[in-house]
């Protein structure tokens, strides 16, 4: 198997496991945060539903400045309100980064990556590297998200076995 190929299968099972959780947001709590230092749930839930962007980025891109010294960016984050629109852009993020996996070839994710802020490197290494990386990521941020629906009162989807709203294996 292709490293893109394993890519591509891994982002089609992620893919299907956040949209459980983006399907749950309850309205009216995209302010709501746990905690002082907690990201607003509607951050937190943009962030689930567009990191399959990122994906798109580590293959297109040589580097990223998520930090740019003119404060400028070229990430364009849109704010998402309903979870219709969550899972809508999910999707949107989803085709994208499938688009970038068949385009690529593996000798390309393995070549260099970078991660900066404002100007200095602050994460560098294979592209195949990074990308699982951010797999990583997301299930991570997909995981906080789940702890917002619980506290929130939503239900918590199945995502890797049963959860107290679910019983199934999906």
């Amino acid at each position: 198997m292709t490293l893109k190929q394993f890519f591509a299968d891994e982002l089609d099972r992620e893919v299907e496991r956040s949209r459980r959780a983006l399907k749950n947001l309850p309205a009216g709590k995209s302010e709501w945060k746990p905690h002082d230092k907690s990201m607003k749930f509607e951050y937190l839930a943009n962030m689930v539903a567009t990191i399959p962007q990122w994906i798109v980025m580590q293959i297109k891109q040589d580097s990223l400045d998520i930090a740019p010294v003119d404060g400028s960016s070229s990430v364009k984050r849109v704010t998402l309100v309903t979870a219709a629109d969550h899972v809508k852009a999910l999707d949107e993020a989803a085709e994208a980064a499938r688009a970038a996996l068949r385009d690529t070839t593996d000798e390309h994710l393995a070549t260099n990556w970078q991660l900066k802020a404002k100007g200095q490197v602050v994460q560098e290494g294979p592209r195949h590297q990074l990308i699982q990386d951010t797999f990583n990521h997301w299930t991570h941020h997909r995981g906080q998200m789940t702890v917002y629906l619980r506290l929130t009162g939503a239900k918590v989807p199945s995502i890797y076995g049963p959860s107290a709203d679910e019983q199934g294996f999906s």
